[in-house]
């Protein structure tokens, strides 16, 4: 079973994966890590030295490598991963189960605002900011977000609560 979530940062994937991954006795894998360890460089320092363009290259080829080779997984995807190089295309093939954790505007600006050192795209943002800077984002991102199969609203839950209803949605 290949599963991959999407959604923008903040909405939980990460940790949804490694949950829903230790449920279902399958592998975890975050494609940001991946990359990073391909690259033997963090995300940040990648945009910094190497541009947006080569990143998204290294993060379609690491996706694909992955989709190719790998089986029983949960895949936490980069927010933006979904919108570039097609790459949207992976949540509708037949043997993928792709699941959009959406969380609303407020839900991510409350988890986000005290990330925002580890986060470069918002670590300069005042919190007022922040909610603008989501909104629009969302907006632009929300067309290859639902490309996924199956939506989860992550707002009020708890992460055993959106692992749950992941498994359920699975069993179904």
């Amino acid at each position: 079973m290949k599963i991959i979530l999407v959604g923008y940062m903040g909405s939980g994937k990460s940790t949804i994966a490694e949950k829903l991954a230790k449920k279902l006795n399958i592998k975890a894998i975050d494609l940001d890590l991946n990359i990073e360890k391909a690259e033997q460089n963090s995300i940040q320092n990648i945009f910094l030295t190497k541009g947006e363009i080569y990143f998204r290259k290294k993060e379609h080829e690491n996706l694909k490598q992955i989709m190719q080779t790998e089986h029983d997984f949960v895949i936490s995807l980069g927010g933006g991963t979904p919108c570039y190089a097609n790459n949207h295309l992976f949540l509708e093939q037949t043997d993928v189960v792709s699941i959009y954790l959406k969380a609303s505007i407020e839900t991510l600006a409350n988890r986000l605002k005290n990330e925002k050192a580890k986060r470069p795209l918002i670590s300069n943002l005042e919190t007022n900011e922040l909610y603008e800077f989501i909104g629009k984002h969302l907006f632009e991102r929300s067309y290859y977000y639902n490309k996924s199969k199956h939506v989860v609203v992550t707002d009020n839950k708890t992460i055993t609560d959106v692992v749950n209803e992941i498994t359920e949605l699975l069993l179904a």
